[in-house]
């Protein structure tokens, strides 16, 4: 199993809806909208780094109200 944060930039005012419409999605553990540079948090699970990217891709990215994403992979060293 491949976890990943996903940090979200949202257009103004949009952070919360996001965050729900997000929370939603499979794969999702959990959204939390959030202050700073970023304005949503996603942590999000998917069987192998391939499902992960489509998971953001296909799923996350398409949520309106994003403008931008970057995604942190988990690594245990």
């Amino acid at each position: 199993m491949v976890h990943a944060y996903i940090l979200i930039q949202t257009e103004v005012g949009q952070a919360a809806t996001v965050a729900g419409k997000i929370a939603q999605i499979e794969g999702v553990t959990t959204a939390e909208d959030v202050t700073g540079p970023y304005d949503v948090i996603v942590r999000a699970e998917a069987e192998n780094v391939d499902l992960l990217g489509q998971l953001v891709v296909a799923r996350i990215q398409n949520v309106d109200g994003i403008t931008r994403t970057l995604t942190c992979p988990v690594v245990h060293l």
